[in-house]
């Protein structure tokens, strides 16, 4: 079993992360590991960059892989913002960057296949956990051997840092004589 740092313990088996700070999701930021942030939610898109790889309308989510595009949102609908077009008068998706996947062409077209469902923003099967809005650096000492740790944690996360660190310190399995400090 590969070691995972501090966390790596009994009661971690089936850990699932929730939070991703911004600096998380800015790593994955090419089209083999493409992730985005937008309304507060994190989605690895990986998957839609690949069933539409080498296709122009992928164009606009690679060019903003790792980044938060919540300005391409209303916040009330989930939806992709609209506006009236000046040209047709129209109420249209509002994409600067240009149309993207499963957005509807400006105008009615024959060869558009509007057969995929739900548009990748709808659903949720591309959501792997929440966005940190706040985060913070915390120092983790091992105080048997000095050794020090910075992590970056979500804000309001110290609770959840502390069960870890606790459930580590109670653990069976690891080697006795193992102090923690944590400091803030």
């Amino acid at each position: 079993m590969p070691r995972r740092g501090l966390v790596a313990g009994p009661e971690f088996e089936g850990f699932q992360r929730r939070f991703f700070t911004p600096e998380e999701v800015a790593r994955h930021n090419q089209p083999e590991d493409l992730w985005v942030s937008y309304l507060g939610y994190v989605y690895d898109l990986t998957p839609l960059a690949q069933e539409y790889k080498g296709n122009l309308l992928l164009k606009p989510i690679v060019e903003v892989a790792g980044q938060d595009i919540s300005h391409w949102f209303d916040p009330n609908t989930g939806d992709i913002r609209k506006h009236i077009d000046p040209l047709t008068g129209c109420l249209r998706y509002r994409t600067p960057r240009g149309r993207f996947v499963h957005v509807p062409p400006q105008l009615p077209r024959s060869d558009w296949a509007n057969d995929f469902g739900n548009p990748w923003w709808k659903g949720s099967q591309y959501k792997v956990g929440k966005l940190s809005a706040k985060t913070r650096n915390i120092r983790i000492i091992n105080t048997l051997t000095s050794q020090q740790h910075i992590l970056e944690v979500r804000s309001g996360a110290w609770g959840q840092v502390r069960e870890g660190t606790d459930a580590f310190r109670r653990s069976p399995k690891r080697s006795s004589g193992h102090q923690f400090a944590i400091t803030g």
